[in-house]
């Protein structure tokens, strides 16, 4: 498995981020990003968790946590077999799952290239 040390695998997820323009950027509301070494699935790449934004309603009303985007840098690294696979392969992944608090499905982000 390719080694991309967790420190600079972050700064890629936050290059990806930073990558996403600012009119779409300025909309994310309560997500937080963030980086975890494997989850249950050792294919899974990413996930989103929370309440797309076209499904909020009456969202807000109390505490709420935030949305969570993890990225699984291990499956990741996984699928990759050098640095630049890794930074394609982490954009597309934070665009895929930051597509999903936009209430985009799985369908239409694979369509558009993001899957």
């Amino acid at each position: 498995m390719l080694d991309v040390s967790a420190v600079r695998f972050e700064e890629l997820v936050g290059e990806a981020l930073d990558g996403i323009p600012d009119e779409l950027a300025s909309k994310m509301d309560n997500v937080a990003v963030v980086v975890r070494e494997r989850g249950g699935d050792p294919y899974l790449l990413g996930l989103y968790e929370g309440i797309p934004l076209t499904e909020r309603g009456e969202y807000g009303v109390g505490a709420v946590l935030p949305d969570r985007i993890t990225i699984f840098r291990e499956a990741i690294l996984r699928t990759c077999r050098s640095e630049a696979d890794v930074v394609r392969q982490v954009r597309i992944t934070v665009v895929h799952e930051v597509g999903h608090h936009f209430g985009i499905d799985d369908e239409r982000l694979r369509e558009l290239g993001w899957g």
